[in-house]
């Protein structure tokens, strides 16, 4: 039975499914520092080019809760290699793209076979380890996740100056082929239980055209100025009534093309709510923090990345510790010892100012390194708890699905409550400074600004100090988000084990 498979060699099997995973969501932040040269080789504006980012986005974000219905038609391993193999075609075809339409088309279909190899990479490892070491696979598994992302733009950035943008979609063809081909060998005594489920179209369509539509609200919002765009307010009513449909028809169809009603299990849904509250956190601390750098302190791309770096430090070597000794602890006591250390770095945060050092932006971001390595292997633990072996790869691709779609809110406002608070922090500040009180022009006179030069240094000052005041502010609210989820992770109910297959535990 396919629960009791071993393959020849674990060490060599994880790493193969270790890497898929490193390589899809590296992908998903490795072409952002790259938009603009990529833009610019493609004769278009550099708003334009976000639609490289947009269609990966959309089409991962669709493609996710598919992975259930993926599953039981094929079989995890299979998905799994030609989700993979497919994932490099799509690199390769990236990297050829000669014109913005053609990148963006391939971009989608990179996203689309991503879509289920997280999920069906979580489900696999579970199946091949052991009960007593299941907590490592996911730790590792939470490892790579967190180091991707930052990693990204660090070698987007270094690939794009050193040779140029196609090579950071050409790194993946190795990569894919090797991962795909290990995998292949590793697994191929493993027997899967497939069947033909019937296609739900209905299902399938209005989650296209629903997530479809709210991912392009969601990434184009900012630009468009929201709802006084009439192509936000027309998307916007498009993806409610696309979804509404959505929920209704999967929640009554005998066999939905996504299975909500995983949502059952008291801890899928306990964990998931933590899981995508506290993603949405994190991913907002990792968008804010590099755009302050630039904007406020005047760091570049590349510093800005070095600055963010440590975060993944204790991570990569707490890694081990963490999933040999989390199963003999309280998940909930660990996702809440994450929780309190994230919300305290983002305290720390609230207190930064715009002549803050770069050991203590880099030593904050060391520090939420170790609440990132206590958070996501006890988080994803508690959400497959107590879910049926066959709903394991289904419930990881609700899980991330979810978790992606909480992601994309938190991008777009976080990026609206900074800039909208800035904008009242400005007025407020400029309230002060009326035509009749000369002290900040004396000042700036005394230091050789005089003219139209002191009031545009002026503004700019005012300017820096009312964004400043406004990211202690979101990290002020950040903090208190993550302190209020521990409340939310101890409604879980023990055990905590995932289940590879029936009996596995016993």
């Amino acid at each position: 039975m396919s629960q009791e498979f071993r393959p020849p060699n674990l060490a060599l099997t994880t790493v193969g499914l270790s890497l898929a995973t490193f390589m899809q969501v590296l992908d998903t932040t490795i072409a952002n520092v790259s938009l603009p040269t990529i833009a610019g080789n493609l004769g278009v504006s550099v708003n334009q080019s976000t639609w490289v980012i947009t269609s990966f986005a959309v089409s991962t974000a669709i493609a996710l809760p598919l992975t259930g219905f993926l599953t039981r038609r094929f079989g995890e391993v299979k998905l799994f290699i030609w989700s993979t193999l497919l994932f490099s075609i799509a690199s390769f075809l990236c990297g050829l793209a000669q014109s913005m339409p053609m990148l963006i088309a391939f971009r989608a279909l990179q996203g689309a076979v991503a879509g289920p190899m997280y999920p069906i990479t979580q489900s696999l490892l579970i199946s091949i380890y052991p009960p007593a070491k299941r907590g490592m696979a996911l730790a590792l598994l939470a490892m790579v996740t967190v180091v991707a992302p930052i990693a990204g733009p660090i070698l987007g950035g270094w690939i794009t100056d050193n040779y140029s943008w196609p090579w950071i979609f050409f790194i993946n063809v190795p990569i894919g082929i090797f991962a795909s081909t290990v995998v292949a060998n590793q697994m191929k005594g493993r027997v899967d239980v497939t069947m033909r489920p019937k296609m739900d179209y209905v299902g399938l369509i209005t989650l296209i055209v629903g997530v479809g539509a709210l991912q392009i609200v969601l990434d184009k919002g900012n630009d468009e100025d929201w709802f006084s765009s009439q192509f936000i307010v027309i998307t916007t009513i498009v993806s409610v009534v696309a979804l509404a449909v959505f929920l209704i028809w999967e929640l009554t169809d005998k066999e939905p093309i996504v299975n909500l009603r995983l949502l059952r299990h008291h801890n899928f849904r306990t964990g998931t709510i933590a899981l995508v509250l506290a993603y949405a956190a994190f991913f907002a601390i990792g968008l804010l923090v590099p755009q302050w750098l630039q904007r406020n302190i005047g760091y570049t791309s590349t510093w800005a990345g070095f600055a963010a770096a440590p975060l993944g430090i204790l991570p990569v070597m707490l890694t081990f510790i963490v999933g040999k000794y989390a199963p003999r602890t309280d998940m909930r006591l660990l996702a809440s010892c994450a929780f309190l250390v994230m919300g305290m770095t983002c305290f720390m945060r609230s207190e930064f100012f715009t002549q803050i050092d770069f050991l203590h932006v880099a030593g904050a971001q060391f520090i939420q390194g170790l609440g990132v390595a206590l958070f996501f292997m006890p988080v994803t633990t508690i959400l497959l708890s107590d879910l049926l072996p066959n709903e394991i790869a289904a419930g990881g691709g609700l899980a991330t699905f979810l978790r992606t779609l909480g992601a994309s809110f938190s991008a777009s406002l976080t990026t609206f409550l900074w800039d909208h608070r800035a904008i009242v922090h400005h007025a407020q500040l400029t309230e002060h400074i009326t035509a009749y009180d000369s002290s900040p022009q004396a000042t700036l006179q005394a230091a050789g600004v005089t003219g139209q030069a002191s009031n545009g240094l002026l503004e700019q000052l005012i300017n820096q100090q009312a964004y400043q005041i406004s990211f202690n502010e979101v990290f002020h609210m950040l903090g208190w988000v993550f302190l209020s989820l521990i409340v939310v992770v101890w409604m879980a109910k023990p055990p905590f084990s995932a289940k590879a297959g029936p009996g596995a535990d016993h």
